[in-house]
């Protein structure tokens, strides 16, 4: 073969590859078209226990840390401010509507290690379990910036009731 047939071969073996991935990120973005949970803020009079600046890492399903929900608004990491108040947890993502998931929709909170292709030292992100406006339940991944995960963890188990906090995985 000569050099122009293996240029030939390789340029149309990434070119298939390349539709090959946009076809699967169509699929799952239409099989994640609906919302997970509406967008909202907390009340003007919200006891706020602390405030996080954070990467968002990705959601995934419960228990599938590999599995990225293409969700609208959660498909791509982003810069997240995560506010802990008494009256749930506010997610800010860069330019997305924020939203609020209540004391009663945390089902778990703890830290974790590995989300997508995010590996971190052990325990460097923190896991928020929570249940979706369809009544799914998900894992949802944050890099606190200016505080450690488990700082983060414990601000969201401070408001859960004691039988909701969660475990490292």
């Amino acid at each position: 073969m000569t050099r122009e047939g293996a240029l030939g071969v390789i340029v149309l073996v990434t070119i298939a590859l390349l539709g090959v991935l946009a076809w699967a990120w169509w699929r799952r973005t239409r099989r994640d078209a609906t919302p997970l949970v509406h967008s909202g803020e907390l009340p003007a009079d919200a006891h706020v226990r602390a405030t996080f600046a954070a990467l968002y890492v990705a959601t995934t399903a419960r228990d599938a840390p590999l599995e990225r929900i293409a969700a609208p608004g959660m498909a791509f990491r982003s810069k997240a401010t995560v506010t802990v108040a008494d009256e749930g947890v506010a997610v800010g993502l860069t330019g997305q509507d924020p939203f609020v998931l209540t004391p009663d929709r945390i089902v778990d909170v703890g830290q974790s290690t590995v989300a997508i292709d995010r590996v971190v030292e052990a325990g460097g992100l923190t896991r928020l379990t929570w249940r979706t406006d369809a009544g799914s339940t998900v894992d949802t991944y944050f890099r606190p910036q200016d505080a450690s995960a488990r700082a983060l963890a414990d601000a969201v188990a401070g408001i859960l009731p004691p039988t909701q906090t969660g475990t490292d995985s």
